[in-house]
């Protein structure tokens, strides 16, 4: 490496991006917006629906935010590095498959835990599976991510209705359920825990690690990212198995809530994920996005879900809205960037 390529690494370690630390001004961009919203959301659905505030209907909102933005997390990821992931929804399908049938075949009179741990592992393994074929692709072969990732979808949800033909796998452990899947702890759902611990990671790695900041560097400007020495298509891979593996960490909640591995989970929240992604945020140009934002993004996008449907709006009408939604957020993200 070059006495200009070290200077260059380093001025990309030390300046992409900056943690913010002044809180008025970052409370003025998309996060300050993102928790008035929500909390206007919340007062005005206690207001005239009081079934909002009811506690099995809260649990039920946090449960699907907190799987929301678990998935949400990973496509920031991909959309960082100027790419698209739409295979997390088939990823998904792939995964409840692969975990539900593993569990069902585990010879008999294997503990409960190691049941689990076998249909689990088998479940991020599929996953960081098809993130790696995605990464490799887009990396390598330089196939555009849009194209990649729906030719993996096809195959993916193909190969998994194949191996159930549309038909539910049952005999996953009842405590797989009860005491993981639709289980409250301290009075939150148990998806909330993990979906917590998994932005407490992401939300490290992004600003006090080199590797978030090399993500950051290569979705910011590929080039220069080359030119400065740094392995750019590893950070690319990198970017698209984390996608993979909190798609499946999404389908292994979503299974054991639901009781049986099934080939269509997931079929909206590719596009779920999408959206939450773009309203918290994550540029479309690269090299720009937040975990906070995006778990934000994730509670606002279920909350004005679930008003909706408390409201008894038309679920056709609820995919005009949310794609309004998308459409001017993304709208607005390109209209910042070509003002910079």
């Amino acid at each position: 490496m070059t006495r200009e390529q070290r200077q260059t690494m380093t001025r990309i370690t030390h300046e992409t991006p900056p943690v913010r630390l002044d809180w008025r001004h970052h409370l003025t961009e998309t996060t300050g917006i993102l928790i008035a919203v929500i909390l206007g959301l919340m007062l005005i659905l206690s207001l005239v629906e009081p079934r909002f505030l009811a506690a099995q209907n809260l649990a039920n909102l946090l449960r699907s935010a907190s799987i929301l933005a678990i998935i949400s997390a990973g496509q920031m990821f991909v959309i960082i590095v100027r790419g698209f992931d739409l295979s997390v929804g088939a990823t998904m399908a792939m995964v409840s498959v692969v975990t539900a049938m593993v569990m069902a075949n585990v010879p008999e009179g294997t503990a409960t835990s190691l049941t689990i741990l076998y249909g689990v592992g088998a479940g991020f393994a599929a996953g960081a599976a098809v993130g790696l074929v995605n990464g490799l692709c887009v990396a390598y072969l330089k196939v555009h991510s849009f194209m990649v990732t729906l030719g993996t979808s096809s195959i993916v949800v193909g190969l998994a209705l194949y191996l159930t033909n549309g038909i539910p796998v049952y005999g996953m452990p009842r405590g797989f359920s009860s005491e993981f899947g639709r289980a409250i702890w301290g009075g939150l759902p148990s998806a909330f825990y993990i979906g917590a611990g998994l932005a407490l990671l992401f939300w490290v790695i992004q600003n006090l690690t080199t590797v978030g900041k090399y993500i950051y560097a290569v979705g910011g400007n590929f080039k220069s990212a080359v030119f400065s020495g740094l392995s750019a298509n590893r950070y690319l891979v990198m970017a698209y198995v984390i996608s993979g593996l909190t798609a499946a960490l999404a389908s292994i909640l979503l299974t054991a809530q639901i009781g049986s591995g099934q080939g269509s989970i997931g079929g909206v929240l590719t596009f779920q994920s999408i959206a939450v992604a773009i309203i918290g945020g994550v540029s479309l140009q690269g090299g720009v996005g937040k975990i906070e934002n995006v778990c934000l993004a994730a509670l606002f996008l279920q909350l004005l879900t679930n008003a909706m449907e408390l409201l008894r709006i038309q679920s056709q009408l609820q995919a005009v809205i949310l794609g309004l939604i998308v459409i001017l957020v993304a709208a607005n993200d390109i209209r910042k960037t070509r003002s910079v």
